[in-house]
């Protein structure tokens, strides 16, 4: 990734954030130099990554023996015009990215996989909880034959925050206002464009 020293941010504790808000995640293996790509929520546990996949999706057989993986999790991001600042400024894109590189085991064992899915739904429903995924729901266990559980042992972090940081403190400020307002307006209107 290309980081500008000013856009970088490889600070463990903001990345971790950015990993639990914008859990899902883009999850990169090659094999005979062909990309395999599959779109995952992870769930961060002390420097390793959870996840599950369908067995039959052919990424399932690189997700094991130590194998290399990427991931990438992305944060907010919008196009932030100039018309916002204060100060004359060229168009530009701010956003929030974060690459992981790790390794990858999978973990075979049944109850293990039930618990990991119990307590992701539990990580996924915060802060409310208004679904709580018992282990006595039969439907877990229909289809625990279905899906590989895998951890990815996290080896090279990087942080990109591409929020303006070059501007004056005013314009910081205005950009900041201006990644809210674009992200809760921009999925409302693509909302009623698709539905």
């Amino acid at each position: 990734m290309y980081p500008p020293k000013h856009h970088q941010n490889n600070d463990r504790a903001s990345i971790i954030e950015v990993i639990k808000s914008y859990p899902l995640a883009t999850v990169i293996s090659v094999k005979d130099n062909e990309p395999f790509i599959t779109h995952l929520p992870l769930i961060y546990d002390n420097d390793k990554l959870i996840g599950h996949i369908d067995k039959n999706n052919p990424q399932t057989q690189l997700l094991k023996d130590n194998n290399n993986v990427t991931i990438i999790f992305n944060g907010p991001g919008c196009y932030i015009s100039p018309s916002i600042f204060e100060s004359t400024q060229l168009p530009t894109w701010n956003y929030i990215k974060i690459h992981l590189k790790g390794k990858v085991i999978t973990n075979p064992d049944k109850k293990a996989l039930k618990q990991s899915l119990i307590s992701m739904t539990g990580f996924l429903e915060e802060p409310d909880h208004k679904y709580i995924l018992k282990a006595n729901n039969p439907q877990i266990d229909k289809n625990l034959d279905y899906i590989v559980m895998f951890e990815i042992s996290i080896l090279h972090w990087e942080g990109k925050f591409k929020l303006s940081q070059d501007k004056k403190s005013d314009d910081i400020i205005k950009a900041h206002e201006e990644l809210i307002r674009a992200n809760q307006t921009s999925i409302k209107q693509f909302l009623h464009k698709i539905l």
